[in-house]
């Protein structure tokens, strides 16, 4: 069956969100005859392939935080002699647990999601060739960062694709906002260092994408996809409880503005409770089970140990420690504070507060329904952080623990202001593209360096400090070879010399092999290589993009 239309063939591409079986028996045969170069040019594969060169290309090789360092740690223990703890981290960082052995305070779940690549990365660090490396990022590190970051980066890309679909947006719309999510929100930044967020979020989403598709078409198997990506959120972190709060809140709101009737209503709870609750239920006996295995209990969290052990450390921690911060403090800090703003990191999210004064009333149901629960969700863990003793995430790009939720309000922006722009007015749009722009330079300056950076230059530039200026600042500095002569460096940065050697290189693998020196000059020369043309490969790609979806798609937008 021919499919030269484009408004067809990219209407019926592999990855469309809606049910097979609502679709027909035409729909069926078409999916099932599209020849495989179509799939390989549909959509949805050439947005996963942007995400694959994305991720790709801003991966430095080194895991990008000392919790994600641990975390591998801990996964390298469940399948060698090594120890969960590294005994020169502690006392500063660990827990005394069963046996006197010390163990980490963080769940379960990211340390789960890094081990198959631990385990590979491993044996492949043990091979003639890297024999005689020896330097950080380690061989080891390398393969989990990058195989472990590309995968989370092209999955959220795919389930971000599916559930703009779901929401009713046309596919230039759906493509737009996930190249906004890659390279206008934070993820960007979190794509490089292999924190927690970018999982949370490709659960979250999972979770919406799929629960939302059982509200709407009753699939159990939808639904239990959607339960299982929560309950892996439960193990990577339990203040997701959060997050699966949320998705429940986003499909009441659905539920009644579908007009579903009381009794479909009743069933589809039913059914809920039948296919989710065990699933949470299991994913949290998990966590207590490896709690138990720890610290020799199940009525607990990490809390009372580290306390404990930070007390040892300094006898003179306020009583109130680790929840001492005043809340306004950590409440107006996340929104205004120039170290941490979230409008700052995120300017999108200030086109989404200003497409909701514009254009409220013309958002869909399901739009309005997306946004009251995120923004709920937004305040929910500004205001449950905001008396921790480090709200800010500490040595992080913007305010980490916020910054997931964020992503969600504020990548939408750009697809609403396509759907809305001939109702906003033309200052409206203005305004839209400028902040667009402006949050694209934003992340990309994000992964040029180390993101402690900033935060040891404030020892002696003081606070506040506007850290994106600081960041673009830092940057011309560097490529001007003016670093010192700007007051850019200080002692604080020379403290510790693999450190100092980390920040003071643009944080690309290439740029970070050669600045450590300990590797071979070919094999430098050979990542720069690979990594321009991947460069390059993803610029063109996204030329390729824009191509299809401004002239072909147009007429779909209608």
């Amino acid at each position: 069956m021919k499919t030269n239309d484009p408004c067809t063939f990219y209407s019926t591409h592999f990855f469309d969100p809606r049910p097979l079986r609502k679709l027909g028996p035409q729909r069926t045969i078409r999916q099932a005859t599209m020849p495989p170069s179509r799939l390989f040019r549909g959509p949805a594969f050439l947005l996963a392939l942007a995400a694959f060169l994305a991720a790709f290309v801003v991966q430095s090789g080194e895991l990008g935080s000392s919790d994600t360092t641990h975390r591998l740690q801990a996964a390298h223990s469940f399948w060698t002699s090594a120890p969960a703890v590294e005994p020169q981290d502690y006392p500063e960082f660990g827990i005394r647990g069963r046996g006197g052995r010390i163990y980490g305070w963080y769940g379960i779940g990211q340390s789960l999601v890094m081990l198959p690549a631990d385990i590979v990365g491993a044996y492949i660090e043990r091979l003639p060739a890297f024999e005689d490396y020896d330097a950080d990022p380690t061989v080891r590190d390398i393969f989990v960062s990058y195989t472990t970051n590309i995968s989370i980066c092209v999955l959220a890309a795919l389930v971000c694709f599916r559930l703009l679909g779901l929401l009713g947006f046309s596919l230039r719309q759906r493509i737009a906002g996930v190249l906004a999510l890659i390279f206008c929100t934070t993820f960007l930044h979190y794509a490089q260092n292999m924190m927690e967020n970018n999982l949370i979020f490709l659960f979250t989403f999972t979770a919406l994408t799929f629960q939302f598709e059982w509200l709407r078409s009753g699939s159990r198997r939808a639904l239990l996809l959607g339960s299982l990506a929560l309950g892996a959120n439960l193990l990577t972190r339990l203040t997701t409880a959060l997050d699966l709060l949320a998705v429940v809140l986003f499909l009441l709101l659905m539920s009644r503005v579908a007009g579903i009737a009381e009794p479909q209503k009743r069933a589809r709870l039913i059914d809920y409770a039948r296919v989710a609750l065990p699933v949470y239920l299991v994913s949290l006996a998990l966590d207590r089970a490896y709690q138990f295995y720890r610290f020799g209990t199940v009525f607990s969290t990490y809390l009372g140990g580290f306390v404990r052990e930070q007390r040892l450390l300094n006898p003179a921690l306020p009583a109130a420690f680790p929840f001492e911060t005043p809340f306004h403090v950590g409440f107006f800090g996340a929104l205004f504070q120039p170290e941490k703003s979230i409008f700052l990191f995120d300017p999108l999210l200030l086109l989404t507060v200003l497409l909701c004064l514009a254009a409220w009333k013309r958002f869909q149901p399901e739009i309005r329904a997306y946004l009251i629960t995120f923004a709920a969700l937004l305040l929910a863990y500004i205001c449950f952080y905001a008396r921790f003793t480090v709200w800010s995430g500490d040595f992080a790009w913007g305010d980490r623990y916020v910054s997931t939720t964020v992503e969600m309000l504020a990548f939408i922006s750009v697809p609403l202001l396509m759907r809305h722009r001939n109702e906003i007015g033309a200052a409206v749009r203005a305004i839209g593209v400028s902040l667009i722009v402006a949050a694209l330079l934003v992340q990309i300056s994000s992964v040029m360096f180390w993101c402690p950076l900033e935060i040891y230059q404030m020892d002696t530039l003081g606070h506040p400090t506007f850290v994106v200026a600081l960041r673009m600042k830092n940057i011309v500095a560097f490529s001007l070879g003016r670093m010192d002569a700007w007051g850019l460096t200080n002692d604080s940065m020379r403290y510790d010399p693999w450190d100092y050697q980390h920040i003071t290189s643009f944080n690309f693998l290439p740029f970070l092999l050669a600045r450590i020196g300990k590797v071979p000059a070919w094999v430098v020369r050979f990542t720069a290589i690979v990594w321009s043309c991947a460069l390059g490969l993803l610029l063109c790609l996204l030329l390729h993009i824009r191509k299809i979806a401004s002239p072909q798609l147009r007429e779909c937008d209608a």
